[in-house]
């Protein structure tokens, strides 16, 4: 793609920081609310949403990080970050999931839960449309990866939703922990897409 010129770099810096901030203050807030709604309902699904939304609040900084310097040096550094990131995420929410369903964990169902998901999808969505586009038209792969882990945080809560509605409407106790394994998959493919990109 063709570089922007540099009066629409500025703006396309301007916005992409802007979504960048909205994303970082969104999981400010998620991260407490996900960890008062976690102990309360006791899921393991939550539990891993709050850290994904933790590892959000750390990826966003960096990308915050990344567009005040320039270079594919300090892109490459970024990308790193975001996909240890990922593993990490990936290799607690394993162990926990297998935990929960191992011993037949139960967590209590959570209408708050339900509510605080479902709206968190519907804004990482937005949010996730706004940077892809920004980062294309600006040129930017730190930027365009970070839309897509937006996304993917968007169909974690996709996932996490329906694992607490499934446990709430029918009881099924299961469904919460199945949820975790799919941020597992959803984190540890992101991290392969980061540091094997010919894989895709």
């Amino acid at each position: 793609m063709t570089p922007s010129p540099p009066d629409d770099a500025v703006v396309l810096l301007r916005r992409g920081r802007l979504l960048e901030w909205a994303t970082l203050g969104w999981n400010v807030v998620g991260v407490v609310v996900l960890a008062i709604l976690a102990v309360s309902a006791s899921s393991v699904a939550l539990v891993g949403f709050g850290l994904d939304s933790l590892i959000e609040i750390g990826v966003s900084t960096v990308v915050l990080w990344e567009l005040s310097g320039t270079g594919e040096a300090r892109q490459r550094r970024a990308l790193r970050m975001i996909g240890i990131a990922f593993i990490a995420l990936a290799a607690y929410l394993a162990v926990q999931s297998t935990l929960a369903l191992a011993t037949g964990h139960h967590a209590s169902p959570s209408a708050a839960g339900i509510v605080w998901t479902a709206v968190t999808a519907l804004v990482m969505f937005a949010l996730a449309a706004g940077k892809r586009r920004t980062g294309r038209e600006l040129g930017n792969p730190v930027l365009v990866t970070e839309g897509r882990v937006t996304f993917i945080d968007g169909m974690l809560a996709v996932a996490v939703l329906l694992g607490l509605a499934l446990n709430s409407l029918a009881g099924w106790w299961w469904a919460d922990p199945i949820a975790g394994y799919v941020i597992v998959y959803y984190a540890a493919r992101e991290a392969v897409h980061i540091f094997r990109p010919e894989a895709d």
